[in-house]
């Protein structure tokens, strides 16, 4: 019989508080916040992490993967067009070919292989976590966000009066999906301009998608569907290749732009 160590439940209360609250002053300042936990969002950081980086992503669910988790129409198998299995492989997610060029795979072993990927790879991660507002400096550089406690969207007015907190990085990536919730706090502001997503075709938009993952405005890089709902791109539907090969996309976009910063400071320092 086991029988587990003595621990008493004020030491389980310090653990976490401890524990969270030394992760997240450390995260204070960041090379990358990703928002958005989605499978873009988490291919981009599990690249970015694996490159050195430090990463957080903020998540305002509670859970992590989006429709990730469950396909398309709540029957849980995901489908990717070649090339971007080569993913799967990657993480070691086993999957069958449907027809020439077209995979499926079990959506909660997929997301769940990603998810571990990522945190493998020295990602941090807050849940239930939202994204108010960008911090924006006066070069017109995103320089960090704003974030608060997500619950907090959906209490009272006289409940919530409650200021949220400021989050500095050098690059953050909106991986927020058909909402592009990013990019739309500077649509709010005059300073970019969103076409908004067009209907479903699949082909088109996968390639499209990847092709225009990037940055949209300095020190901000969009990826996933969050790319579809800037340029006015068509929707893909329940297939999943472009939103993995996006996520490596932005990273990429990420990385060149951290090594210009890199070198513009070694440069400044003489």
């Amino acid at each position: 019989m086991t029988l587990f160590h003595q621990v008493r439940e004020g030491e389980v209360t310090k653990a976490i508080v401890g524990s969270f609250l030394r992760q997240f002053e450390e995260y204070v300042y960041s090379d990358v916040i990703i928002v958005g936990g989605g499978p873009s969002g988490l291919i981009a950081g599990r690249e970015l992490g694996k490159a050195g980086y430090k990463v957080l992503i903020i998540e305002r669910n509670n859970y992590l993967g989006g429709g990730f988790w469950v396909g398309g129409y709540f029957m849980n198998k995901v489908t990717l067009r070649a090339p971007s299995q080569e993913i799967l492989d990657e993480v070691n997610v086993p999957y069958s070919e449907a027809s020439e060029g077209l995979y499926v795979a079990d959506a909660p072993h997929a997301c769940s292989k990603l998810i571990g990927a990522t945190c493998d790879a020295g990602v941090k991660i807050f849940n239930l976590t939202l994204m108010e507002d960008l911090i924006v400096r006066e070069d017109n550089m995103v320089a960090g966000l704003v974030v608060n406690w997500s619950p907090i969207a959906y209490l009272p007015k006289e409940v919530s009066a409650l200021d949220p907190i400021p989050l500095e990085t050098r690059v953050v990536i909106d991986a927020t999906g058909h909402d592009a919730c990013v990019a739309r706090k500077l649509e709010h502001r005059s300073a970019l301009k969103l076409t908004g997503e067009g209907a479903m075709w699949i082909e088109k938009s996968e390639e499209a998608v990847v092709e225009h993952t990037g940055e949209v405005y300095p020190g901000l890089i969009v990826t996933g569907m969050a790319v579809a709902t800037v340029y006015g791109l068509p929707r893909m539907g329940p297939t999943f290749g472009a939103m993995l090969l996006s996520g490596k996309r932005a990273a990429e976009v990420a990385i060149g732009i951290l090594q210009q910063i890199e070198e513009s400071s070694v440069t400044e320092n003489g």
